[in-house]
């Protein structure tokens, strides 16, 4: 197993569980891009160290893969095992700046659910919901839930020969709307949650997201709430137990492993040449292959020869990265922001961000973690590194590390502190810190260990199956082809199935087979597809599509 993030420790759990003897290689800590991490040097009193994190983990009731995983890891005290500690924030918030009024909402669960889920009920309830937390103009609204009918009625062919090729931004006809259905429903949907631009994200990805929330707000094919995180940090909730069973079930751990290269003689992956702690290079062999590891490093380790023997690999180059990384602000008092996730719609570098302590209820956070003063944890995610802020008039990428935690501090105090009550002040402000995982700032050549797949127009065709035509080397993680098209922890979890139930076939193993639970699919919309089809092949619109 090449890679230990939630794609390769998924593969290893399904392969042990069938008598696999498992090795899994990780360059760096087990988890991934998933991982919660210590900040060095913050403990005192024999507390834990201060709890930092990547991103702040949110794992939604549309996602099944990942959850049915989750329920069989066990966890002390826990029924469901890890699943148990997941918790939902009951509500969400989008903060404005420059004295604009900051849209609030409760999180519906498990109401808003029409009796029949007819585009009628649909187009009720939407503009509904809209209308309760976003607050455009009328026929703003109206014009954005009829677009939503469009995509939830459209066929698969309209949806992957049309939209597929449509970015997001000129289907919603964001161009000719105000500036708040812009920020909020052109880029807020898209830059600040699946970190894409809304000019290029191919509308397919972003509504087929938009679809699986509409349907679990609607109470429709869900595992769980719209919204849910977990109630320890990551490591302590979840990838500590799951290292912890996989070692029970017999998986080896190589960590600190450099993959180098994939290397392939005589029709088949002949061995992988990796690096050790110590520097030496050496090759390991195997039966089978799976690299589990981001594309943009795993694509570095395939030989030409590789490449050779699949085309496949090769359309891997097209897929793109960007940055979304986390930064963490630990306070020695608590803010007044809200229960539940905050979206600074109109920040320079699309923040998002939680405040955590109050979703660990097994934790006191001063008697538990630090030096015993800080009492919450603001985690924020930053997903535009590309816009000048409004501190220092750069880019994040153009800022020092200290540069980026003072500009991203006023960015949030910008967006919660303008409407005449002060909830962020410097005084509470203990410490930060910002992922290790990007270096160079401040420099002409930054990195970013840990990038994001992104999804503008097109993507889906360069998209590769988990099983290749190298009989025994196979592809897991976010960028594989699945039914959810997003980089997301599920995707990762849906194509390590696959990639097992692929190891599986060509092995000739009668052991059962993964299973992968595509997104749901409301059976009262089928019709609706059914007769778009025929309008499509007849070449015309969708009935719902206006213009």
């Amino acid at each position: 197993m090449l890679g230990g993030g939630v794609a390769g420790l998924t593969a290893a759990h399904e392969l042990a569980e069938r008598g696999y003897a498992v090795t899994v290689y990780e360059r760096r800590a087990l988890g991934g891009k998933a991982r919660s991490m210590d900040v060095p040097g913050s403990a005192r009193g024999g507390r834990r160290p201060l709890p930092a994190e990547h991103g702040f983990r949110f794992i939604p009731g549309i996602y099944h893969n990942l959850p049915d995983t989750m329920r069989r890891i066990p966890f002390p005290g826990n029924a469901h095992g890890v699943w148990d500690n997941l918790v939902a924030p009951r509500e969400m918030m989008f903060a404005r700046a420059a004295g604009r009024e900051d849209l609030r909402g409760p999180i519906p669960w498990p109401g808003h659910s029409p009796a029949e889920l007819t585009p009628e009920e649909i187009r009720r309830a939407l503009a509904g919901i809209l209308q309760t937390l976003v607050r455009l103009p009328a026929h703003e609204t109206a014009y954005f839930v009829d677009r939503v009918l469009v995509f939830l009625t459209s066929c698969d062919e309209r949806r992957e020969e049309v939209w597929e090729r449509t970015p997001w931004w000129e289907f919603v006809r964001a161009e000719r709307m105000s500036n708040e259905y812009r920020r909020i429903l052109a880029v807020g949907i898209t830059r600040n949650i699946v970190a894409t631009k809304a000019e290029e994200a191919s509308t397919r990805t972003v509504g087929t997201l938009g679809e699986a929330f509409v349907l679990n707000l609607l109470g429709r094919g869900a595992d769980g709430p719209p919204d849910r995180i977990l109630n320890l940090p990551t490591n302590e909730a979840w990838i500590d137990p799951w290292e912890a069973h996989l070692r029970s079930l017999g998986v080896e751990f190589r960590i600190g492993w450099t993959v180098r290269e994939v290397r392939y003689a005589g029709g088949r992956v002949s061995g992988v040449a990796v690096e050790g702690p110590d520097g030496a290079a050496r090759t390991v062999t195997a039966d089978h292959y799976v690299s589990a590891l981001p594309v943009e490093h795993a694509r570095r380790t395939w030989s030409a020869a590789l490449r050779a023997a699949d085309p496949m690999l090769g359309r891997c180059d097209k897929l793109q990265t960007d940055w979304m990384t986390g930064i963490q602000f630990y306070l020695t008092e608590r803010a007044e922001l809200v229960h539940g996730h905050l979206n600074c719609i109109d920040s320079p570098w699309s923040l998002t961000a939680i405040q955590q302590a109050e979703h660990w209820p097994s934790r006191d956070f001063p008697a538990d973690y630090g030096d015993g003063t800080a009492v919450d944890c603001l985690s924020v995610d930053i997903s535009e590194w590309d816009k000048p802020g409004i501190l220092y008039g750069k880019t994040a990428k153009q800022c020092t590390r200290e540069e980026v935690a003072r500009e991203v501090w006023a960015q949030l105090k910008a967006s919660l502190n303008d409407t005449g009550r002060t909830v962020l002040t410097d005084s509470a402000l203990h410490s930060w810190f910002l992922d290790p995982g990007v270096d160079g700032l401040g420099t002409p050549h930054p990195t970013n260990q840990d990038e994001l797949l992104i999804h503008p127009v097109g993507t889906l065709y360069d998209r590769p199956s988990a099983g290749t035509r190298i009989p025994n080397f196979f592809l897991s993680g976010d960028y594989v082809a699945v039914d959810i098209d997003l980089a997301t922890m599920e995707g990762a979890n849906a194509s390590a199935r696959a990639a097992v139930n692929s190891l599986l076939d060509r092995d000739g193993s009668d052991a059962p087979r993964c299973t992968v639970r595509p997104m749901y699919r409301a059976p009262e919309l089928e019709p609706a597809k059914r007769h778009d089809r025929w309008r499509y092949r007849l070449g015309l619109r969708n009935v719902f599509d206006l213009g």
